[in-house]
């Protein structure tokens, strides 16, 4: 990982974890938060999960597909690999390199569970609440929930440790990436969508919920 020894390194400052596909065993999705103005986004493996996580010199770049999620403010890459491995992210931001903490690939031991299973209680039109079970065997240390729109652009990003939400009380909220505060109040009868993620320590993906609703 040559840019370590080159750049002002800071570590664990790109938020990123990854998923296992839906359908196909081998395919993994790498999310990051590219916050605005950052540069020279790049992805790095390890071969396997046998190298130290915390060397550096073990992990290389690897060329692959970027895509957006959540019309860019979010953004993901795409793997395809049959072995688990650890990887990193890393953008520059004002001359100095940022590194995520180092991800756990488990898609072949722990394939992420997707579902629908938020459930949504609209106590007030504009305040809806969501929950979602800890399913067994699940290691999850921290949930991240989007509410998006029909256009799927996203109106909030929090990380809770609790199993719920409310749109919008930050009264559990433990890390916010909402950019407009406050965000949009929601509007009756709009069609809206909460997307859930369970995320491991080691930033693996092993729940993700979406679900639609309407006020």
């Amino acid at each position: 990982m040559s840019l370590v020894s080159k750049y002002p390194l800071k570590k664990d400052n790109v938020i990123a974890c990854a998923a296992s596909d839906a359908l196909e065993k081998d395919k993994v999705y790498v999310y990051f938060y590219p916050r605005e103005g950052v540069t020279n986004i790049r992805y790095y493996e390890t071969p396997d999960t046998s190298y130290n996580k915390n060397e550096y010199s073990h992990y290389r770049e690897v060329k692959t597909d970027q895509s957006d999620v959540f019309n860019g403010y979010l953004k993901r890459f795409e793997r395809e690999t049959t072995k688990e491995k650890w990887v990193i992210v890393s953008f520059m931001e004002q001359d100095t390199l940022h590194i995520s903490n180092p991800i756990r690939l488990k898609h072949q031991s722990t394939p992420t569970t997707y579902t629908d299973a938020i459930q949504i209680e609209v106590t007030s039109s504009s305040m809806p609440v969501f929950s979602w079970p800890q399913f067994e065997n699940e290691d999850n240390k921290i949930f991240f929930q989007v509410v998006s729109d029909r256009e799927n652009n996203l109106l909030s990003g929090t990380y809770t440790f609790d199993t719920h939400f409310q749109y919008y009380n930050t009264d559990n909220v433990v890390l916010n990436i909402t950019r407009e505060l406050p965000p949009p109040e929601l509007l009756p009868s709009m069609s809206y969508s909460i997307t859930l993620m369970g995320v491991s320590e080691d930033n693996w993906v092993n729940l993700f919920a979406q679900n639609r609703f309407t006020p």
